[in-house]
């Protein structure tokens, strides 16, 4: 009797396990469709959409399908300065505000809303790095051909640097805030290309495209991954202005692209960085996305490069150390002209 009741026991286990199983997975399939329905019928897509930075916007036609927007002030008389903001769930020209108002009336001064963001249009196209530089170029064509400094933040680095090797006669310098692309692949990794096109095409199925992107750009979520990039409070109109540009139709496209991983360039210290001639100055120290063990290497490699800490910050340091961060530029522009000037002599 003790042999026949012990062997049932094994049985009966594998059924409730498979039972308990069976119920989460349903209760999974409901959250998740529950999620997909409150998505497309409940969230409010067309939230007011304020200026990123209050200056002039101006339309820039750029294909595929659309157009460019920028702020731009023409107060000053100097060297053009053209912004560019990084790429993420809900980026967009506020991103380089702080470096706009503290630069605007001393030159004339563009900062972009890449492709799908922003007031640019969002279409439902491949975004791709290039795709991203050419509106780099666009902006940089805006100035009837003067060389302009260029300052570019985190993965919009590399979108610059890019445009910066295709013209660089229409580039006078880059400053680089937090770069991506300098961190160390882990020894093994592959660089699968087609298995992130396979995430891409995944994510963009239309049925949960949006309510994912959705799901990712809630308050709580965009303050979660805001405060991985302060050392202090999040900035609230940073936090505020990210909600409301990712709360627009169209707003998921471009950031999908960048969740699959396509808009970044592989081995980007190799094919980007170490053939950029312009001289480029790095501003970086701490950052819970992206990180710098290749900056040295690049520094010894390219002497057009130099880099420059400024802590303690976490990837956005023209919102927590705007000053130094601006005197940081300063000096290496100011070092450009002194050493310009002992080349003509």
């Amino acid at each position: 009797m003790s042999k026949r009741k012990s062997s049932t026991q094994p049985a009966r286990r594998g059924c409730c396990l498979g039972s308990l199983a069976g119920g989460l997975f349903r209760t999974a399939l409901w959250a998740a469709g529950g999620w997909i329905a409150y998505s497309h019928w409940k969230i409010d897509h067309h939230l007011p959409l304020l200026k990123a930075i209050p200056a002039e916007q101006v339309r820039i036609p750029f294909a595929p399908g659309g157009t460019l927007n920028g702020y731009i002030d023409r107060q000053g008389s100097g060297r053009p300065l053209l912004l560019i903001h990084s790429v993420n769930a809900a980026a967009s020209a506020y991103e380089m505000r702080p470096l706009f108002q503290h630069y605007r009336g001393s030159r004339p001064v563009l900062a972009l809303d890449l492709p799908g963001f922003g007031f640019s249009t969002r279409p439902d196209v491949d975004y791709t790095p290039d795709l991203f530089a050419q509106a780099v170029l666009a902006g940089l064509q805006q100035f009837d051909g003067a060389p302009a400094d260029l300052i570019a933040l985190s993965l919009g680095s590399e979108f610059a640097a890019q445009a910066a090797r295709q013209r660089p006669d229409l580039v006078h310098s880059l400053t680089l805030l937090s770069p991506s692309g300098l961190g160390q692949r882990p020894q093994g990794m592959p660089d699968d290309r087609q298995r992130t096109q396979r995430v891409y095409r995944l994510l963009r199925i239309r049925l949960w495209a949006r309510p994912l992107y959705d799901l990712l750009t809630t308050r709580r979520g965009i303050n979660y991954y805001l405060k991985k990039s302060f050392t202090g409070p999040v900035d609230p109109g940073l936090a505020d202005y990210a909600y409301a540009t990712a709360h627009q139709p169209g707003a998921e496209y471009a950031p999908l692209a960048f969740i699959s991983g396509k808009l970044f360039t592989p081995d980007a210290m190799r094919a980007l960085y170490s053939q950029v001639t312009t001289p480029t100055l790095v501003i970086y120290d701490q950052d819970a996305y992206v990180n710098f063990d290749l900056l040295p290497d690049l520094l010894r490699q390219n002497p057009a490069w130099r880099a420059e800490r400024i802590a303690p910050t976490r990837g956005l340091p023209h919102f927590e150390q705007l000053d130094a961060t601006a005197q940081a530029i300063d000096r290496f522009w100011k070092q450009l002209e002194t050493e310009n000037q002992t080349g003509r002599e």
